[in-house]
């Protein structure tokens, strides 16, 4: 009798712990569905590369899941791996490493995703000769195909070389020009130095490109890559702030010729093949030029007075690092919103949104449900049919519309303003370089790491010490 208890005691043990895994799995299955439907609203999917399950294969065991570091791009649905956030996949690519049975492969955006990418060949060159793209400006985010890409691209142009000389005959220039000082533009800079190119790199900001954006301590690489005349990065994984590190030790090489805070406004390939790169600051020829400009365009100023003052920003990376200050954010659009309400959150900050129309119409559901609710909440300050007017050191100057048409000047204390009113599109620039665009279909097609070029003489003198 007392084992028959027993049993039926273990019996309804195990079956309460079922029951309660079953309804765990459930539950976690109907949200991984909300937020499949939910991204789909959102955006049309992934962007550039992104995992491609092959259900038949799958075994659902959920390693593809845990392993990614965006948190929440796959989910386990009716057993299976699948992309519920496509939208915020950025390529790391871990989910098809981690996969046992190898039922996921990295491919590229579908076409109709891509329409607006520079037709490129398996080189990287553009549709016009010895113009080459590099990095996420050609359809790819991750860091270690962006400097796979840029010492493919200056491989390419070394092995031509000799006779791109012959055929430009001009003195005084360079044999390559690179645009951008981010990840792709400084492993294609560190490369032409290691094959002795005379080389150019130009950046409108500072080094680092996208890298800077990042958060604090956000990943930005999850393999090993290998830059030229520095060897292979030991570490698995690397923060932003141990590459920026590293590359603020490429600024002090004496063989680099980098120019910061100098972005380039135009590229016109000449008759003899020599380009001619002006920019904001003057004119340099060259045998080649390779775009590492990444897809962030140029923000769109508003003419205001004041404009040129160093708290009024465009891009806002941490918002944790602004607390106790008097905010004013300009914008009806999601980047504005969002940027608004994580201000909002940071201790002792007043943040107002201003927005030149009467109501928000292009939010996404989520952000317009948010806004809503810190509005009532009264953590964020929203002024509708406002314009700014002009920004002083202390206050700035909104125009604001009433209800009967009639204006008002408003002046509002202030410490740091913000302003997404949108940018310039990569896209008219590589139009205006002659660069062909147009719908590119990668979506059956693996992504492979680009093999470099052996380098022929001793280069032993100009290697960094590999970060540790």
């Amino acid at each position: 009798m007392d084992t028959l208890i027993t049993w039926l005691i273990a019996a309804l043990v195990l079956g309460f712990f079922v029951i309660r895994y079953w309804r765990a799995n459930k539950r976690s299955e109907a949200l991984a569905q909300e937020a499949a439907a939910r991204g789909a609203n959102f955006s049309d999917g992934p962007k550039a590369q992104h995992p491609h399950i092959h259900a038949d294969s799958c075994i659902g065991c959920g390693a593809c899941v845990t392993v990614c570091p965006e948190g929440d791009v796959l989910a386990l649905v009716g057993g299976k791996a699948t992309i519920v956030n496509g939208h915020k996949c950025i390529g790391h690519g871990l989910c098809a490493e981690e996969c046992p049975v190898g039922a996921i492969t990295m491919v590229m955006a579908r076409a109709s995703a891509s329409s607006d990418l520079p037709v490129l060949s398996e080189s990287h060159e553009t549709t016009v000769p010895n113009l080459f793209i590099a990095g996420e400006l050609g359809g790819l985010a991750l860091i270690k195909n962006a400097v796979n890409q840029g010492v493919a691209c200056i491989d390419q142009i070394a092995g031509r070389i000799d006779e791109t000389r012959e055929h430009t005959g001009a003195k005084d220039v360079y044999d390559v020009i690179i645009a951008g000082a981010g990840p792709a533009g400084i492993a294609a800079s560190l490369r032409a130095a290691e094959l002795g190119l005379s080389a150019l790199t130009l950046e409108r900001e500072t080094i680092g490109g996208t890298v800077l954006k990042y958060p604090r301590q956000k990943l930005v690489m999850t393999s090993p890559v290998e830059f030229p005349l520095h060897g292979k990065f030991r570490k698995t994984q690397l923060t932003k702030e141990e590459l920026l590190a590293f590359w603020e030790k490429v600024m002090q090489r004496t063989d680099l010729n980098i120019h910061t805070n100098e972005g380039i406004t135009s590229v016109l390939r000449e008759a003899n093949g020599v380009f001619r790169v002006r920019t904001s600051l003057g004119e340099y020829s060259s045998r080649a030029v390779i775009l590492a400009l990444g897809r962030a365009g140029t923000p769109r100023k508003l003419g205001v007075k004041g404009e040129e003052l160093p708290h009024v920003l465009y891009r806002l990376i941490e918002a944790d690092h602004y607390t106790h200050r008097n905010i004013l954010v300009i914008g009806g659009g999601d980047s504005a919103v969002e940027a608004a309400m994580g201000l909002a959150h940071q201790l002792g900050n007043h943040v107002t949104l201003s927005y030149r129309s009467s109501q928000f119409s292009r939010l996404k559901d989520r952000n317009a449900r948010r806004v809503e609710e810190h509005m009532r909440a009264n953590k964020l300050d929203v002024i509708f049919n406002s314009n700014p007017k002009e920004f002083r050191e202390g206050s700035v100057l909104l125009e604001v519309a009433g209800v009967d048409g009639a204006c008002e000047i408003r002046e509002l204390a202030n410490d740091v303003v913000w302003i997404f009113a949108g940018g310039t599109s990569p896209t008219s620039f590589l139009k205006e370089c002659g660069i062909s665009l147009g719908p590119v279909d990668h979506d059956s097609v693996e992504l492979k790491t680009v093999p470099t070029r052996t380098v022929e003489k001793d280069a032993s003198r100009h290697a960094l010490p590999i970060l540790q």
